[in-house]
């Protein structure tokens, strides 16, 4: 399920990519062509988008509304290769990519496509550990995620997102209540990679925040967008 936007590149697309890592007026060109009436048209360009962003993500850079603007295609691959070059952004750019996240939250339970979901959760994962308000604004769709796709093959994957989640700058509450969530899992688990990949987070988590008995998270109405505070 994890995938990396430079596997299988084939020469349309390699040939693209050096166009408009040379030229700015074909990168304008390209994210013309995210809103282009064309399915295939939206893909291709979605596509060497994640292919430039694993490359020279700066170039994406004065584009980020128009690449947020993308994940509202009806197309799953349009979304997830977006998903994947905002990802790669969140190092430089998280409070700007931060405006991808109703876009990302829909992705994340889009009922089709299994690679969709994971780029979504991916997305927000990464997100959420650059900041500790970022954390506590994703964590309740992370551990709804969580809960829905256990038992799926992309949760495997979704672990190695939520390491990267439990390695960032995320919140004591969050620490607790994901702990408290793997930790069945963490000891009791059926999978051997699943049970090993929970345990290392588990560890982790209870070890750097010093956690004495993790609980999981306790359903609370959501509050609105507007009382949603970021710590810059």
């Amino acid at each position: 399920m994890a995938h990396s936007a430079v596997e299988d590149i084939n020469d349309e697309e390699r040939a693209k990519l050096d166009d408009v890592e040379r030229d700015g007026a074909a990168l304008e060109a390209l994210i013309e062509d995210l809103a282009s009436a064309s399915r295939r048209r939206r893909q291709f360009a979605a596509r060497v988008m994640a292919l430039l962003s694993a490359e020279e993500p700066e170039l994406l850079a004065p584009h980020i509304d128009a690449l947020i603007d993308a994940l509202y295609r009806p197309e799953a691959q349009t979304r997830w290769e977006v998903l994947d070059a905002l990802t790669r952004l969140v190092p430089t750019h998280a409070k700007e990519v931060g405006a991808a996240f109703e876009g990302a939250e829909a992705a994340l339970f889009d009922e089709l496509s299994s690679t969709l979901r994971f780029s979504a959760f991916n997305f927000l994962a990464t997100w959420g550990a650059s900041e500790r308000g970022r954390s506590k604004k994703v964590w309740p769709i992370l551990d709804e995620a969580i809960q829905c796709y256990h038992g799926d093959l992309e949760y495997r994957d979704m672990l190695a997102c939520l390491m990267t989640f439990a390695e960032g700058k995320i919140a004591g509450e969050v620490a607790d209540e994901l702990a408290g969530r793997l930790q069945f899992d963490a000891q009791n688990g059926k999978g051997a990679s699943i049970k090993a990949r929970s345990a290392e987070i588990y560890d982790h988590l209870v070890k750097r925040f010093k956690l004495k008995d993790p609980k999981k998270r306790t359903r609370v109405v959501p509050k609105d967008d507007d009382e949603d505070e970021e710590e810059e």
